[in-house]
């Protein structure tokens, strides 16, 4: 099978493209957002194929995966066919809606030829999906390994953006816990972070790391702390889990369901959490026994095989 799909999520998409088919990814000379072609810090499969899009309207293809509304109209002027109308497609709604919940109506919402793909149960719940069939297939993450040691007595996050997202990702609370530990901040643009919160750098190291070199360094944090307030289950959650990593966590979005209660800490309220942080930064072997539970947990949920097994069943759905 040939499948369209936008190099949109690094992660996921590194997942996705695991599967027996062929991938054709856009490409443009810029590879600017609409053409960034194959990923240059995952490793991708030879089975994904570059594409630009003069060269799309001849290629054979099976099922258009779409992750952004301006893709419905893209697909169809550099393919020349009509997405759910000419070629099969679904629409992948990685993230929980912008704004209030009641409120957000998707999108896709008045289409009902193109199935709408959430990442979680929890985003299905807040999206109003309105005619589209929609569905949940949940996060797949390619196991790299129980490469935890948690030699470094540091709280490790994983944000992109955190100055522009503020609110949104938790940044506004990383003085706080950065009281309680010092944290390890990795993501793109996260330089200047310090600054932008007042804080010394003995506290707040921010770390730009190709995806290769990300795990082991998220790995010597002795635990993983995710402050985010309101987007999708984050991948980086899920990664740390597999690496073995306990978890101090807010009790919000999808959180709870990924996290068990033997495997960190989840919780709304501040003292909770600082307590629980306390508490592994002393005791190497409790963070390691909640980290080999959070490993478990994830291996068992959402590893990358059960994932390809859900989108083959829906794929053949959509494309019978």
């Amino acid at each position: 099978m040939n499948i369209l799909i936008w190099h949109v999520h690094g992660s996921w998409a590194t997942s996705f493209v695991q599967g027996p088919h062929t991938y054709l990814v856009p490409v443009t000379p810029e590879r600017g957002p609409d053409g960034l072609g194959r990923a240059a810090t995952w490793k991708w499969p030879p089975n994904v194929r570059e594409v630009t899009p003069q060269e799309l309207g001849e290629q054979d293809i099976d099922l258009m995966v779409l992750q952004r509304p301006q893709e419905i109209t893209l697909a169809h002027a550099w393919s020349g066919r009509r997405p759910g109308i000419d070629v099969p497609a679904v629409y992948v709604e990685h993230n929980s809606p912008d704004g209030a919940p009641v409120g957000t109506r998707h999108p896709l919402a008045d289409r009902d030829d193109i199935p709408l793909v959430h990442v979680t149960h929890f985003n299905r719940l807040m999206w109003d999906s309105g005619r589209a069939p929609a569905t949940v297939i949940e996060h797949g993450v390619i196991d790299p390994g129980p490469l935890w040691t948690g030699v470094e007595t540091r709280a490790a996050v994983v944000v992109n953006d955190p100055v522009r997202r503020g609110r949104t990702t938790g940044t506004d609370l990383l003085p706080h816990f950065a009281g309680v530990a010092p944290l390890d901040v990795f993501g793109m643009r996260t330089e200047g972070l310090g600054a932008h919160l007042g804080l010394p750098p003995d506290r707040v190291r921010t770390r730009d790391l190709p995806q290769g070199e990300l795990h082991p360094a998220m790995a010597r944090c002795r635990l993983y702390l995710h402050p985010v307030r309101w987007t999708s289950l984050g991948l980086s959650l899920l990664e740390a889990m597999f690496l073995g990593m306990p978890v101090v966590a807010l009790d919000t979005t999808e959180v709870r369901e990924a996290v068990p209660d033997d495997a960190g800490i989840v919780s709304n309220r501040p003292e909770v959490l600082d307590e629980a942080v306390r508490a592994f930064l002393a005791d190497p072997a409790q963070a390691a026994y909640a980290g080999e539970r959070a490993r478990a947990a994830v291996q068992a949920r959402y590893g990358v095989q059960r994932f390809l097994d859900d989108w083959e069943h829906l794929m053949k759905e959509v494309t019978r």
